[in-house]
């Protein structure tokens, strides 16, 4: 593909009905295409953990959070700061971005080689487990290769192509780990995938989004790009202490099995996460940035993305809890993973107020208030440090859990302060949909005993439990959901002509 210039693909000013057209088609665009990739994923996921016992699968959750610590102080917020500014990009500064990242992140892999003797006695590592630490640490250097043709398309709002990407990548990962896991290679099976992933990923968005790659320091241009990176990488780098360190520190308490057990727990109650919030994120971050002079188009989009969130992650996240035991009883080679039910549980009710809130903090930084949400990360982060350690120690990989759940409702706090901030309503976006799923939870508490013999017993509640939601919601919103949903295709087909 012949390379484009980075002028012309920074367009003018972008008038308001163009960012809805492309905001929707970027949101329909990935919504479909990420319930592909995230069929593929979870499906994937759920083979590996049939092969797989929980000490390799945490081992695996373990190592990643170790290497995605590294990931956030990869370019101290310059890619994000080249994302939401307003005006056009000049090439010194993307050449500048891509210079302090390759910098940061040779010097961050480096750190990985020489500690790696300390890291594999601390953790009891196997030499198997240590191929896969130098694979996923590859694997980090290609990844920050691929940051500057990902902003250019996140800034024109080209989303699919960050999704084909994905998709490419999920597959030959998945195809892989399966494969070898199946055929008895045990954790080595992660790192031949990690690292064929890493590689194809680097070939595929270069082939999509080439740029001139080239090396700059331009102060000038860094200064300013620091002033928003900066204060934005600070509540990342607080998510950092919060989640992922976190994560490690954990591993040294409840063991490699623990962090299985926790991962699959967790992996699958945030699965409708993964599904619809994540697209939505991806494309609100750059819309809410372009409608930051329009604050009652912006308050209305931020209600429609709370509705559209949580219309379709509560029946997800309810109907999974009402389902979860009867399913794991009914897979062949699955009942290993009863003993992570409750955790589970909890997670779910965490998923619950993410969905609520990450597209509040999400507006907040998008239109530059990122000292509230770095205030927000940190109350996060103490609650986070006082109460996994302790319900750690005290209830086991149970108590982590319990812990995530206790403190998720601390978003209440988030709640309160971007409704002060943008005046929107927040109860009538999210109450239909808590409503109708609530209702649904009982029809299948009621009907599961009944039907969920078998397999197809399983799938019927499924499709009465969908059905069930469905007409509530067209009840309780007077139909105007299906006038939602029209509105969207038409905003959909004229993005497309």
């Amino acid at each position: 593909m012949k390379e484009v210039n980075i002028e012309e693909l920074n367009s003018p000013q972008i008038d308001l009905e163009e960012i809805k057209q492309k905001a929707v088609r970027g949101v329909v665009a990935l919504t479909g295409r990420t319930f592909f990739l995230q069929f593929i994923s979870f499906f994937g996921f759920f083979l590996l953990t049939v092969f797989l016992n929980q000490a390799q699968i945490g081992l695996f959750f373990a190592v990643s959070e170790l290497i995605g610590v590294l990931g956030y102080f990869s370019d101290i917020g310059l890619a994000a700061a080249l994302i939401q500014k307003k005006e056009k990009l000049k090439l010194k500064e993307i050449q500048s971005t891509f210079t302090i990242q390759q910098l940061l992140v040779l010097f961050l892999v480096s750190l990985v080689f020489i500690f790696t003797p300390f890291l594999k006695n601390f953790y009891h590592i196997s030499s198997e487990g240590v191929w896969l630490l130098w694979a996923l640490t590859f694997s980090f250097f290609l990844a920050s290769l691929k940051t500057i043709p990902s902003v250019l398309l996140e800034r024109d709002l080209k989303f699919e192509f960050l999704v084909l990407v994905e998709i490419g990548e999920t597959l030959i990962f998945y195809i892989i780990a399966v494969t070898l896991a199946w055929r008895g290679f045990g954790v080595l099976s992660y790192a031949w995938a990690v690292f064929v992933r890493g590689v194809l990923g680097v070939f595929l968005i270069y082939l999509i989004r080439p740029w001139k790659i080239g090396f700059s320091f331009d102060f000038a241009s860094l200064k300013k790009l620091l002033n928003f990176g900066v204060p934005y990488q600070g509540n990342t780098f607080l998510a950092v202490i919060k989640d992922r360190l976190m994560n490690i520190f954990l591993w040294k308490i409840i063991g490699a099995e623990g962090v299985g057990i926790l991962g699959w727990a967790q992996k699958w109650a945030q699965a409708p996460l993964r599904f619809f919030m994540d697209p939505v994120m991806k494309v609100t971050f750059p819309a809410y940035s372009r409608l930051q002079n329009s604050k009652e188009t912006l308050k209305k989009a931020i209600e429609k993305t709370l509705f559209f969130v949580s219309f379709l992650t509560f029946p997800m996240l309810v109907g999974a809890v009402c389902l979860i035991r009867p399913l794991i009883f009914l897979i062949p080679k699955y009942q290993k993973w009863e003993v992570a039910i409750l955790a589970f549980i909890f997670y779910a009710f965490n998923s619950a107020w993410g969905a609520i809130t990450t597209p509040l903090t999400n507006a907040l930084s998008a239109v530059g208030k990122i000292k509230t949400v770095f205030k927000l990360m940190i109350m996060w982060t103490v609650l986070t440090w006082v109460f996994y350690p302790l319900l750690a120690f005290k209830f086991g990989y149970n108590g982590v859990a319990a812990a995530s759940a206790l403190v998720s409702t601390s978003s209440l706090v988030a709640i309160i302060i971007v409704k002060k901030t943008f005046g929107f309503n927040f109860w009538p976006s999210i109450s239909k949909s808590l409503l109708a799923s609530l209702l649904m939870g009982g029809f299948l508490f009621l009907a599961t005993p009944l039907l969920a013999e078998n397999i197809l017993g399983l799938i019927i509640l499924v499709l009465f439990g969908g059905g069930f939601y469905l007409g509530l919601i067209y009840f309780l919103t007077k139909g105007e959901i299906v006038t939602d949903a029209k509105l969207l295709w038409h905003q959909f087909k004229a993005s497309r002509s």
